[in-house]
C-alpha cells in the first residue's frame, strides 16, 4: 500500500523518531557492542518509515523510542531488500 502523498508518517504521535546512521556512527555502534552488521534486526526496504528517510539496502536505522520506565532508548535496524 503506498503512502499517500503529502502524507508525514513522522508526525503520526504512534511513530517513533527514524533516523539513518552516518558510516563513522555504524562503525562506532558494531564496535560498541562488538557485533557484525549481520546480528542486527533486520527491517524490509518497503517499510514506509524507510522509504519516508530514503534509506538504502545497507544503512543502518536508529530509532528512538520512549518508554514509560525507562525514559529514552534506541533500537537499530539494518536495511534490507523485501
Amino acid at each position: 500500500m503506498a503512502a499517500k502523498k503529502g502524507f508525514n508518517i513522522f508526525a503520526h504521535e504512534l511513530v517513533p523518531e527514524h533516523r539513518i546512521l552516518s558510516e563513522e556512527e555504524k562503525e562506532e555502534l558494531l564496535k560498541k557492542y562488538k557485533i557484525k552488521i549481520s546480528q542486527l534486526p533486520q527491517i524490509k526496504a518497503k517499510d514506509p518509515a524507510v522509504q519516508a528517510l530514503g534509506a538504502k539496502p545497507g544503512d543502518i536505522i536508529e530509532i528512538k523510542r520512549k518508554s514509560p520506565t525507562a525514559g529514552v532508548y534506541y533500537y537499530y535496524r539494518i536495511v534490507v531488500e523485501d
